[in-house]
């Protein structure tokens, strides 16, 4: 069992001292967030809330993932890093292939693209993506990229886009990962028939099993139960070390600590937020 830290809504500066402090108390990695804009008024429903209100606000940071992830790449040697989640159908294909591509490179290899399909129409509208084809869309990006990121000349005609022979130089050094998020039944098969694992979106203890058993019996049905498959997992109420082990017998990879902004609440000082950390690694990771 691994555990990653979640960095959403934190300060910009306080992003590179907690993931080398997340790297010195052993965590797997740590996980950014992305919007690309946030509209005034939000008319969507949230659907992770029980009255469909977003936890976010405008207010809140969402600094650019690109450029945080690779300062704080820089600053450690180990730490792996992901999107939770990048907004993937909002984007070009070639564009966040070159800049997934590039920081797996000069991370050396220790970036995973955490993707989902989103749920907030008012950005898509913004940007003029049609919102009811975003999953399409989102599935022939996968395809697209991932033959990009094998290196030389990639041609494409699909629905969305269609292209002659070219290709991104330098590729990574292998194609990047890409995580999916979100549990609806959409989300599930995505990630197991086009991902490399899955990220939930904060589940109870109860409800992680299932949500294993579908994704492992999907990906038999798509014959790749064989191939790697990481699985990131929130829990939105306490867990003992006990019920981590029993989670990663039956298939869960990596718990994911939630945000500093719901354990200890906005603005939290640098120190708070280390305080935090260690107080979790001592009962969890040490262990």
């Amino acid at each position: 069992m691994k555990f990653w830290q979640s960095v959403t809504w934190m300060e910009a500066e306080q992003l590179v001292p907690v993931a080398r402090f997340a790297e010195e108390l052993g965590f797997e990695g740590v996980l950014n967030a992305d919007h690309a804009v946030y509209p005034e008024e939000v008319k969507a429903p949230y659907p992770y809330s029980d009255n469909g209100k977003p936890p976010m606000t405008a207010a809140d940071p969402y600094p650019d993932c690109w450029v945080s992830l690779a300062f704080m790449a820089a600053a450690t040697t180990r730490l792996r890093f992901s999107t939770s989640v990048y907004v993937l159908p909002l984007r070009n294909p070639f564009e966040v292939a070159k800049a997934a591509g590039a920081l797996s490179l000069f991370s050396g290899e220790r970036f995973a693209l955490g993707v989902g399909a989103g749920w907030m129409k008012d950005e898509f509208d913004i940007y003029g993506v049609e919102f009811r084809a975003r999953g399409r869309r989102m599935d022939e990006m996968i395809e697209i990229m991932q033959a990009l990121w094998r290196g030389g000349m990639v041609e494409h005609h699909g629905e969305f886009y269609d292209f002659p022979r070219l290709q991104i130089e330098p590729p990574p050094p292998a194609p990047v990962p890409v995580w999916v998020g979100g549990a609806n039944p959409a989300a599930l098969r995505r990630a197991a028939v086009l991902g490399d694992g899955w990220i939930g979106a904060g589940n109870t203890l109860a409800e992680v099993p299932p949500l294993l058993q579908r994704l492992a019996a999907l990906r038999a049905e798509a014959g790749r139960e064989q191939e790697p498959f990481e699985t990131l997992v929130g829990l939105t109420e306490p867990a003992t070390p006990d019920d981590y082990r029993r989670l990663g017998q039956q298939g869960m990879t990596a718990g994911v600590v939630p945000p500093f902004y719901f354990t200890l609440g906005k603005r939290s000082s640098l120190d708070d937020k280390k305080r935090a950390m260690e107080a979790f690694a001592r009962r969890y990771i040490e262990r």
